[in-house]
């Protein structure tokens, strides 16, 4: 027994790689260089009083629950299965826009592919590209098993390599022109790292910059596989959280350097390349190369994704959620459900229009990533709330993971990182939002209200009969 369970433990250095594959992204890179010098300050932000408490809160969880599960599994166990089943659908519905959003990349990359910028740039193209894509890809997931080989391949090629030419092109681009005053990052002065929270253009990028983290509650799952828990997590989740910060204000700051102030292409990852092999008088067979090898890599990593939080909307079906003749319980041999893929994929498409109804790709990108950080962001607050419930209901539970010792002063110190977490939430969502137009805030307003409500209508409709139902629909198929 001593050997089965030294055998299926991990190193710190594996944890801290897992946990950065998990959120680490090319594409964010342009969401933060667009906030020029303040990025250093909502890195900052995001690190300490986002990503930390929440990477925190959750291996607190994840000791106690090591289940299949992880949020809905967490809150379902302090709050009820209502609030567990409101946070599964959230980790769901937050793909509607996420997955356009991501998707909206591969157009300006198909551009730089075939030598036509402005035709990756159009919203027309970005809208037909995400279509066929993700069309494309729902039925490859019917098909095959995408989610197993969207695994290494898709984090190879699209993160590592573009990840490491990125920095490496910036650096050297940096090296030959030196800080550029019509850049976006521009000169240096003190009072630049430092926003004015009622003028400053860059909050609008507050949110995004946020975005790059969500989903780091997923390493915790981790959690009982470390030699020692308490020590190992901290220290791994603080290593992380540094070299993601590094990574990204690294690259960030070059790419802030070489794009022209104003000009900034959120959704086009290879604007920098560009640029880059034009300082440097690198032939432009190195953009196509980026550019192919970030497509193949977010598509991939979007097919896997395609069947990944699905898995929770059966998990809720077969609890009867959902009423039977949906046929969300209904699961081939990839244990994927063919009705949740397709209602999916035509929601999916339906946000898909926002490209074509929003004026400036720009500004529809931005409307996307802020409805999709927003939906994740409830579920945080949910786990907050959770968290400090238990915390007082059950105070004898073994928690392998705690944060603060046990006693008045431990509760004290959960109650400070569910507080900051709650607080730097609603600020930076609230600055967000504020500064942003009034298009975008009646949009992710709306689409938030919307997505929460929608779950609290179908748990006050459901029927105890829908479970009884399914049950037996499971098990004549199974006899089948």
């Amino acid at each position: 027994m001593a050997n089965a369970k030294s055998s299926n433990q991990i190193s710190t250095v594996t944890f801290i790689g897992m946990t950065c594959a998990l959120v680490a992204s090319v594409r964010n890179i342009p969401d933060v260089a667009a906030a020029g010098w303040t990025m250093l300050f909502y890195m900052l932000v995001a690190v300490l009083f986002y990503a930390f408490p929440v990477s925190l809160i959750s291996g607190e969880f994840a000791g106690m629950f090591p289940g299949a599960g992880g949020p809905e599994l967490w809150v379902s166990n302090s709050l009820g299965k209502k609030w567990g089943f409101v946070v599964s659908w959230l980790l769901w519905v937050q793909m509607f826009p996420g997955m356009v959003m991501v998707a909206s990349a591969l157009a300006p990359l198909f551009g730089n592919i075939i030598d036509n910028v402005p035709l990756g740039l159009s919203s027309k193209f970005t809208l037909i590209v995400i279509l066929v894509v993700y069309w494309l890809i729902t039925f490859l997931n019917l098909k095959f098993d995408m989610a197993k080989l969207g695994g290494k391949i898709g984090v190879w090629l699209g993160l590592y390599i573009p990840l490491a030419m990125m920095l490496l092109l910036g650096v050297a681009a940096w090296i030959k022109t030196g800080l550029m005053p019509n850049g976006t990052l521009g000169h240096f002065a003190w009072d630049k790292l430092i926003p004015d929270m009622t003028t400053a253009k860059s909050l609008q990028y507050f949110t995004p910059i946020m975005f790059i983290f969500t989903g780091i509650e997923m390493s915790s799952v981790y959690i009982t596989r470390l030699k020692n828990p308490v020590k190992t997590y901290l220290k791994g989740i603080f290593i992380a959280l540094i070299f993601l910060f590094i990574v990204n204000i690294l690259n960030a700051f070059v790419v802030a350097n070489i794009i022209p102030n104003g000009k900034m292409e959120l959704n086009n990852i290879a604007q920098s390349i560009t640029l880059y092999c034009q300082v440097l008088g690198l032939p432009h067979f190195v953009v196509n190369l980026f550019s192919l090898l970030v497509f193949i890599g977010v598509a991939v990593q979007l097919s896997a994704w395609a069947s990944g939080p699905a898995k929770t909307v059966v998990a809720s079906a077969k609890k009867g959620y959902y009423p039977p003749k949906f046929n969300f319980w209904k699961t081939n041999k990839f244990d994927v459900s063919k009705a949740v893929i397709l209602t999916q994929s035509t929601i999916i498409s339906i946000f898909a229009f926002f490209y074509l109804l929003i004026p400036g790709v720009n500004q529809a990108f931005l409307m996307l990533v802020n409805a999709t950080t927003v939906l994740y962001c409830l579920v945080y607050i949910i786990m907050a709330v959770a968290f400090v419930k238990l915390r007082q209901a059950k105070p004898e539970l073994e928690r392998p993971f705690r944060i603060g010792k046990k006693g008045s002063k431990g509760n004290l110190a959960a109650w400070l990182t569910a507080g900051i977490l709650f607080t730097a939430i609603v600020v930076s969502v609230g600055l967000t939002l504020k500064s942003g137009s009034l298009l975008n805030l009646i949009a992710v307003v709306g689409i938030t209200g919307v997505m929460f409500l929608i779950p609290l209508g179908i748990e006050k409709i459901r029927k105890p009969e829908w479970e009884t139902e399914i049950n037996e629909l499971i098990k004549k198929e199974t006899k089948q």
